[in-house]
């Protein structure tokens, strides 16, 4: 089958094995795949991924056990566990120490014809959202998982740094909660995306606002992390979203003397995602820099790399 491999370096390849399906696993024609700051991250050295990257994909069920979803367009949760260890038997599989996560770590993941995943981890794609649409299910859901882990009220003052693919993702899942929000960013082409949408944008050049209840660093850089710290109230919480590949040192001293609140946040739950996206809670359109058929995958990844692009995708029909 067709793949974007990365063994040290990416390569496309024409005659990569297909993936053998294993009971309680489907078999997925994949038919659009996205390329994550995570995808790009692998190819720096995260992980220390080798094989087939990609994790946001929408495909066609080929084969697999439950014959009622044959035929059915899907996304699909990327974190597969062990089924045995008490994370995974109480529903947290995501933190299963054996864990295998698609295209991350220790499994093939979407740049390539087929993939195969649980039956489990599948969501079935309504007939009104698009595959353009549906390939953002699980970076949506993973914006999602900050309403999972904290109360947002009325009252609270919430800031997104970062307006990246991700921060732009994160503040319209935000949007639908009732909150004062604000994004941050250094493109005024991005942030003119969620002006459209009524949702508050500062340019990071000018912004002296300080005092949030909440802030979500996007940024994916370590002075990302710092003007969270800075502008977050003391008591407030600070939501970290993004994982690079690189190493850096932080001076953590205002978490301490503010009495501030670190959460890590990954991946998040699929139905609220699907429900927004369905119901045009989100505008994602706006977010597609551009479109590569896989054979011009490498092309593709270099794109994405490119600073101010937003979501490229890669059309694997």
């Amino acid at each position: 089958m067709r793949a974007i491999v990365f063994n040290g370096k990416l390569e496309f390849l024409t005659d990569y094995p297909r993936p053998e399906r294993k009971t309680g696993e489907a078999l997925v024609k994949v038919t659009r795949a996205g390329i994550c700051n995570t995808d790009l991250e692998i190819t720096r050295g995260y992980m220390g991924f080798r094989g087939i990257p990609g994790h946001e994909f929408v495909g066609i069920v080929e084969k697999c056990d439950s014959k009622n979803i044959i035929g059915k367009r899907v996304v699909g949760e990327i974190n597969i566990g062990c089924k045995t260890c008490s994370y995974c038997r109480n529903h947290v599989q995501n933190h299963c120490p054996n864990r295998s996560v698609l295209g991350i770590m220790n499994k093939d993941g979407a740049f390539a014809d087929y993939l195969t995943l649980p039956v489990s981890n599948l969501h079935i794609v309504p007939d009104s959202v698009s595959d353009d649409e549906a390939v953002f299910t699980e970076p949506l859901a993973s914006a999602f998982e900050i309403m999972e882990q904290v109360d947002i009220t009325p009252r609270d003052r919430v800031c997104v740094l970062g307006d990246g693919k991700l921060g732009l993702l994160v503040a319209q899942a935000l949007s639908t909660a009732d909150c004062r929000l604000v994004i941050v960013g250094h493109h005024r082409e991005n942030l003119s995306i969620m002006d459209e949408l009524g949702i508050k944008t500062r340019l990071s050049s000018s912004f002296e606002e300080s005092g949030f209840d909440i802030v979500v660093d996007c940024t994916g850089s370590r002075s990302g992390m710092e003007s969270a710290m800075k502008i977050t109230k003391p008591g407030g919480k600070i939501v970290l979203k993004t994982t690079v590949a690189r190493k850096s040192s932080l001076d953590l001293n205002h978490i301490v003397i503010n009495e501030l609140s670190l959460i890590g946040s990954r991946c998040g739950p699929f139905k609220p995602a699907i429900d927004a996206i369905k119901s045009r809670s989100v505008d994602l359109y706006p977010l597609i820099s551009d479109t590569f058929s896989i054979h011009d995958g490498l092309r593709a990844f270099q794109a994405a790399s490119r600073k101010g692009v937003l979501k490229v995708i890669l059309n694997i029909d």
